[in-house]
């Protein structure tokens, strides 16, 4: 007969002896430990939770954590090294990158400098072929103004307004940079001049420009034609006749 006070004991033993019956229907087994707890009662402690390990077994234990911990430090110091090794290879590729980017950065300077200064000497090249060009007009105006005398109001009327045109032309030039070399009473200089003529004189000093044929002309500072001048040579020496010695005829 099953007390009030054991009933929910019981219960759980029917319970679970039913879980036992299903399992077996289905092919399984179930394996449960019964307990006999009394109601109210105070926990059992076994004997073999309470018992002290022994020192072979704390040993053991031991050399278990030991292995354990130089196992994790070998990885730690693997993956140290294996980054160290991607940093370094990092490095070298940062450094490469870097290297490359400098010289691509000094070849477009070089190359920037380089089509300037093409781009310069080409304007240059094209400014002097066409001021070239005009510098034979103001060759014809001096000229005619070297060369004509008006004799009355009419060719005066004519000489003023050529020469007016001659004058902006001019100004024209000056205001492009063109400018006119000096050369007369200078030393002679193979860069500036062009000698077409040698005249011996005592007058001028060997060498010095006597007269200027064709005017040279500037642009800032490069010669944009030579001055075809007459240069002063050294006197000829003047041969003497000596009177040579008459022999007395016999």
């Amino acid at each position: 007969m099953i007390t009030e006070e054991n009933q929910p004991f019981a219960s759980n033993q029917i319970d679970d002896a039913s879980a036992i019956a299903e399992d077996n229907a289905h092919g399984t087994s179930s394996t449960f430990e019964v307990i006999n707890i009394e109601p109210n009662s105070d926990p059992v402690v076994s004997e073999s939770q309470t018992e002290p390990l022994s020192p072979e077994s704390s040993q053991q234990i031991d050399l278990g954590h030991q292995a354990n911990s130089g196992e994790t430090e070998e990885a730690l110091r693997q993956e140290v090294e294996t980054l160290k090794a991607q940093l370094d290879e990092s490095t070298k590729q940062s450094d490469s990158l870097k290297s490359q980017y400098m010289r691509i950065a000094a070849d477009f300077e070089n190359f920037r400098k380089r089509t300037a200064k093409e781009k310069e000497e080409l304007e240059v090249k094209v400014k002097c072929s066409t001021i070239t060009e005009l510098l034979s007009v103001v060759d014809n105006f001096e000229r005619a103004r070297s060369q004509l005398k008006p004799q009355n109001d009419g060719e005066m009327g004519i000489h003023k307004s050529y020469q007016s045109v001659y004058k902006q032309l001019v100004d024209a030039l000056k205001r492009i940079g063109v400018s006119p070399m000096r050369p007369e009473g200078k030393d002679f200089d193979p860069n500036l001049h062009e000698a077409v003529l040698r005249q011996p004189t005592d007058e001028h000093p060997e060498g010095t420009v006597m007269e200027e044929l064709q005017r040279g002309y500037f642009l800032g500072d490069r010669v944009l034609r030579h001055a075809l001048v007459k240069v002063a040579a050294a006197p000829e020496p003047v041969e003497t006749l000596e009177e040579s010695p008459v022999e007395p005829t016999e």
